[in-house]
């Protein structure tokens, strides 16, 4: 029998169930009780058709629908992606450009080029470059034996002094002058000069003549001596330069050129080192000058008995200041040769 016959068999059964009822009425009596419409028993046969009615239900065939569950999709979650970081692109560092550094280029200095020094010009050689002699005045021990003060002259005078000392600082001026007269020296090769020192060293026993004569043998441009001075008034002070007189019986022949070299020195010096200028003492008593056949001064540096000027000279930057005023003077000098 299919589903259809079976509903429509119970549907003919309870229709019956129904008239069989109806028949009956009120009248019925159980157990000599009468019962109402509501209160009727219901016959074991009608009993075991509702419940195969119930088992056999319509809604049956919607029970199918059900067993996909809606909410399958979502077994894949949904913050999957967010599994790779986003921090990630950080891994690598932005300051990783910087592990060149950026000085790299200075590792060359750029004051290589001024290894050569500028002011270090090869000097001239030969007829190129004027001979300078410089004499550093007195020495550590005079020497008190004489000699003429002159060729032939019979005025006889000590061979050499060990010079003063500075009355402020206690330096010797034997010392003075022979630092200024190595800057000098140097200055002046710089310059493209030829340069002979008489001494270099303290340790010698030169008399003022055959200082003198050292120039007169090298055929000396110039004969520079340098010194110090002293005076009993300590307020004295500045710079002189000496040479021999016009009428000077040993080298009068040398006074205009002798002259010209000593006043060119002293201005260029007192305008270098900003001392008072004493002026150019002219002579005929001095045996480094007389004995001399090239043209000659003696520099007077300033007064070691004089405190401002002591103190000066025992300075590394006025000492400077006095070579370089020498120097300058002699350009001057054989600028206008």
């Amino acid at each position: 029998m299919s589903k259809r016959n079976k509903i429509k068999f119970l549907i003919s059964c309870i229709c019956v169930l129904c008239v069989c009822a109806l028949l009956g009425g009120c009248g019925d009596r159980k157990n000599g009780v009468n019962l109402s419409a509501g209160e009727h028993v219901i016959p074991e046969a009608t009993t075991a058709s509702t419940v195969d009615l119930t088992v056999t239900a319509l809604p049956a065939p919607t029970a199918t629908m059900t067993p996909t569950p809606t909410t399958a999709p979502t077994a894949t979650p949904t913050t999957a992606p967010t599994a790779t970081p986003t921090t990630a692109p950080t891994a690598t560092p932005t300051t990783a450009p910087t592990a060149t550094p950026t000085t790299a280029p200075t590792a060359t200095p750029t004051a290589a080029p001024t290894a050569t020094p500028t002011v270090a010009p090869t000097p001239k050689t030969g007829e190129e470059g004027k001979l300078v002699v410089i004499d550093a005045g007195h020495q550590r021990k005079g020497n008190n034996e004489k000699e003429p003060d002159g060729p032939g002259s019979s005025t006889l005078k000590a061979k050499v002094s060990s010079g003063t000392t500075g009355h402020f600082t206690g330096i010797p001026e034997y010392e003075l002058n022979l630092i200024v007269a190595k800057k000098l020296q140097a200055i002046l090769l710089e310059r493209g000069y030829r340069v002979i020192m008489v001494r270099e060293t303290h340790e010698v026993n030169l008399s003022n003549s055959e200082r003198a004569e050292i120039a007169n043998k090298a055929g000396a441009d110039v004969f520079v001596r340098i010194h110090a001075n002293a005076n009993d008034n300590s307020s004295v002070d500045g710079a002189e330069t000496l040479c021999q007189t016009k009428n000077n019986p040993y080298n009068s022949k040398l006074y205009e050129k002798s002259r010209k070299l000593s006043q060119a020195i002293l201005d260029a010096f007192c305008e270098e080192c900003g001392c008072r200028k004493r002026r150019v003492v002219e002579t005929d008593t001095m045996s480094g000058i007389n004995w001399c056949k090239v043209p000659v001064t003696i520099v007077e540096m300033g007064f070691m008995t004089n405190e401002k000027e002591d103190l000066l000279m025992a300075t590394e930057e006025y000492r400077n200041k006095m070579a370089k005023g020498i120097a300058d003077g002699i350009d001057a000098y054989f600028r206008t040769e």
